[in-house]
């Protein structure tokens, strides 16, 4: 986040809490007496809090179907797509779901979490898939794969290779 949009988002968040006393202010100023004729009940404010409760968890919901758009994946993505084990060195294992008809994003698990990674473009041939968000980089060539973390710029996982590979066929 930059500085201008974290300086913006305090702005108003300062100006919502210096509103919101005034506004609750007047709006008891202008009813007293809807509340002293109508004595609010106890009762009705509990199914409200099972409503926000429900609309929270239907948020969290469409919260988590954006994180998978955003850059992970869910295990009804991977059910029909074909599955490539790799096994690497210092006992690492990773798993490559792919879809025969979309080559340009794979599921990669990588310790047990599953990252949606997106094709890069490259000069080389390699096979070139990037996760942004996690900064996760897969790039694979025909004797191997390898993962990478952008972020701390060093490799995850090394000599990556599915039984075939290993095997030398």
């Amino acid at each position: 986040m930059s500085i201008c949009k974290l300086f913006t988002a305090c702005a108003l968040a300062c100006a919502a809490a210096i509103a919101a006393p005034v506004a609750l202010a007047a709006d008891a100023a202008a009813a007293p007496s809807a509340k002293a004729a109508k004595p609010a009940k106890p009762a009705a404010r509990k199914p409200a809090a099972k409503k926000t409760k429900a609309a929270a968890a239907a948020a969290a919901t469409a919260g988590a179907g954006a994180a998978v758009a955003a850059g992970s994946a869910s295990e009804a993505d991977v059910a029909e797509h074909k599955a490539t084990e790799y096994a690497c060195e210092l006992g690492n294992k990773i798993t490559i779901y792919s879809h025969a008809d979309d080559g340009n994003s794979i599921a990669l698990r990588w310790k047990n979490r599953l990252h949606r990674l997106t094709r890069e473009a490259t000069t080389t041939g390699a096979q070139r898939f990037e996760n942004k968000l996690a900064g996760l980089i897969w790039i694979g060539i025909p004797a191997k794969g390898m993962l990478l973390d952008s972020k701390v710029n060093r490799q995850l996982a090394n000599e990556c290779k599915t039984s075939e590979q290993a095997l030398g066929l």
